[in-house]
């Protein structure tokens, strides 16, 4: 078969081997396929066709590792080990059926490949349980411009996906589905909250939690970026060969939301059944009512006001929230799903750190009093390109001793306040990041004030720091009327001495006299001015 004429974006991706070019690349090819298709469509339409470049490269690697591993064995006997669907179900690699791989689609479409696109999403929902109902089949439309999504589809058959660091073509493809759940997240603004949580505040999260092993559990999960954060955690701490020590558990309420979860998950080599079959709203459908989780991440809706709230809820042991907003509602769901030993973190509006409205105060007293917070976080603003409202960072606890053979500090009757308002660089004029020293700053500061083992790896010990962290008694806390905000703790930051710097009492002296120069000069002005008054009346 001939080689394809390639167009001007796939002459240009033959020529470069950066996978951030790469990305920008197919993000402006795939652009320009926006039609009339609103967002959320669209998004899955484009993420839809990146998970099945996934799924088919997945495939065709698993396959070539069997075909090598059949040396000695007939040749007219191969066919049953690389059509053996435990061979690459058990390496938790997707079957794919002939017709839905790649390389058949993109040889074999000669112009309107969106059919043989829906034809191919439904083989593979067919063959993998896993997969039913998540895929899209939105490609034979009549709003999709056929000759752009074959376009679109031999750049990405065409992108260098091998070869960038020694690392697998499908890890890049991981960060590429990434990179475009950002992109959506840029374009959608605050449309994008239930999606999307800002990578340096998910990072803060887990490097805090340090989910080595254990259940990891997301009640509004997204599209999983706790879930994958806390996967590469484990790979950089730990080693890719530890990543099973995690196991993942949670729910979404957005059926488009819980779908990009799904395919996030699997192309990220992570089992997708631990968020459900179906997408279910936490307060009114808990599909985990038995789960005792080793740690829980979340980024719950803000100040959330339509929301299933039954008032007998077995969950309110600690006061009854009220139906104008969610905030204590999230929390107490937390806490009612962490093991014994199980810790959480949890993104919130300010205002569930003061907030006495309905109750509020009343429930964090409780909280508080039970001893269930571990550390607040005051979060710098503009973060969040979703939402204006400030933010902050709550981690609870169940079990604040040392814990045995862990020999923590013992925190009972503490709370670590950490005021990061000062941290941030702004990347454009609405958006700011934490860079990794300050994302480090953060968890190596609560790390300290635990006495984790990373903690003593490093030779950290815990101090206060004006301005920045204060660890306060429950009666400190109580003496605040219970309230929160670290600012309230930390106090001001002590301004760092200039030895170059001219002493105050010479200072002082310089000031008094430019004042008295100031003030004869100032008499002197006026009687000058007087002066010539006199001269005009006369």
């Amino acid at each position: 078969m001939p080689p394809r004429k390639r167009a001007n974006g796939q002459a240009e991706l033959f020529g470069v081997s950066s996978t951030k070019q790469i990305q920008d690349i197919l993000w402006k090819a795939a652009d320009k396929l926006r039609g009339s298709m609103d967002a959320a469509q669209y998004k899955e339409f484009v993420l839809g066709l990146v998970f099945l470049k996934y799924v088919s490269d997945a495939f065709a690697e698993r396959r070539a590792q069997i075909k090598d591993s059949l040396s000695g064995i007939p040749e007219n006997r191969h066919a049953q080990f690389l059509d053996d669907r435990d061979e690459y179900t058990s390496a938790n690699v997707f079957w794919v059926p002939e017709t839905a791989r790649w390389d058949y689609l993109v040889e074999i479409a000669p112009g309107g490949v969106g059919a043989l696109l829906d034809d191919a999403m439904d083989a593979i929902m067919r063959e993998n349980p896993a997969l039913t109902g998540v895929l899209p089949k939105i490609f034979n439309r009549d709003n999709v411009d056929q000759k752009r999504l074959k376009e679109l589809v031999d750049l990405i058959s065409d992108a260098r996906f091998t070869g960038h660091d020694d690392r697998e073509a499908k890890d890049v493809l991981g960060e590429t589905y990434e990179y475009f759940l950002e992109k959506f997240a840029r374009a959608e603004g605050k449309r994008a909250g239930e999606f999307y949580t800002p990578p340096s505040v998910v990072r803060v999260l887990v490097d805090v939690l340090e989910p080595y092993e254990g259940r990891v559990y997301d009640p509004c999960c997204g599209s999983g970026g706790m879930f994958v954060q806390s996967k590469k955690f484990v790979e950089e701490h730990a080693g890719r060969d530890r990543t099973h020590d995690i196991a993942i558990y949670g729910q979404e309420a957005n059926e488009r939301t819980w779908r990009l979860a799904k395919m996030n998950l699997a192309i990220h080599s992570m089992d997708p059944v631990g968020i459900g079959d179906r997408w279910a709203d936490t307060f009114s459908d808990d599909k985990h009512p038995d789960m005792r989780a080793d740690f829980i991440m979340a980024n719950p809706p803000f100040n959330m006001s339509d929301w299933a709230r039954r008032q007998n809820d077995p969950r309110w042991r600690y006061g009854v929230p009220p139906q104008s907003n969610a905030n204590y509602a999230w929390l107490q769901h937390m806490l009612s799903k962490l093991g014994d030993r199980g810790s959480a973190g949890v993104v919130l509006a300010n205002g569930s750190m003061f907030s006495k409205q309905s109750g509020e105060g009343e429930i964090r007293r409780a909280m508080i009093e039970a001893d269930l917070v571990a550390c607040m976080v005051a979060l710098p603003p503009n973060l969040f390109r979703t939402t204006a409202i400030p933010a902050c960072l709550w981690f609870l606890t169940k079990d604040k001793t040392p814990q045995g053979s862990k020999a923590l500090a013992d925190r009972r009757g503490e709370i670590l306040f950490i005021d990061a308002r000062a941290l941030g660089t702004m990347v454009d004029r609405t958006e700011r990041v934490l860079t990794e020293e300050e994302i480090s700053k953060v968890a190596d500061t609560y790390h300290a004030w635990r006495g984790t083992k990373s903690a003593k790896s490093k030779g950290q010990t815990y101090e206060d720091v004006a301005g920045f962290c204060y660890s306060a008694s429950l009666g400190e806390v109580a003496a605040k009327d219970h309230v929160l905000t670290p600012g309230r703790y930390v106090g001001a930051a002590e301004a760092e001495e200039d030895p170059d710097a001219e002493p105050i009492a010479n200072q002082v002296d310089r000031l008094t006299k430019e004042l008295y120069t100031y003030f004869d000069e100032s008499a002197r002005l006026e009687a000058v001015v007087r002066s010539q008054l006199g001269r005009f009346d006369a």
